[in-house]
């Protein structure tokens, strides 16, 4: 499944880069995430639930990030397990200033699952990846107007 879009914050990129690498706040932002732990530089582990169509699953693993540019780009690795299916993402996001101290933020990516999950099909994996990147900008504005 791809994974792609981009939305305008209302916060200067080094801002959005410090959110971004904070547990805490991306923990707070990321739809789903009941537990973010910092376990080395740029390793962190994961426990998610997320509701995916019919079947809700509790997702556990590792989200690691690669090939930081400060400022610029990163790639997040997702690995993600759970008795409904497995969850494997790399995610590519770009940070670029947009208009009077915005900031543009890009992701495109492939996302591979497995088991039930992969047997829910396309359409839904997709209206479910479209809802959870709408709530992730949702709550990453309402952390930029809560500080």
């Amino acid at each position: 499944m791809d994974l792609s879009g981009s939305h305008v914050l209302e916060a200067p990129v080094e801002t959005i880069w410090k959110m971004i690498l904070d547990p805490e706040t991306l923990a707070r932002i990321t739809p789903g995430i009941s537990q973010l732990e910092l376990e080395s530089e740029d390793n962190y582990k994961a426990i998610a639930e997320v509701k995916i169509g019919p079947v809700k699953g509790r997702f556990e693993g590792t989200a690691q990030i690669v090939d930081k540019s400060e400022h610029e780009s990163l790639t997040l690795k997702v690995q993600q397990n759970s008795k409904i299916g497995n969850v494997a993402a790399d995610v590519f996001m770009k940070m670029e200033p947009a208009e009077e101290g915005k900031t543009r933020l890009s992701f495109d990516g492939k996302a591979n699952v497995s088991g039930l999950l992969a047997r829910t099909g396309g359409r839904v994996m997709t209206g479910v990846a479209n809802t959870l990147t709408k709530q992730f900008f949702d709550n990453f504005e309402a952390e930029l107007k809560r500080d």
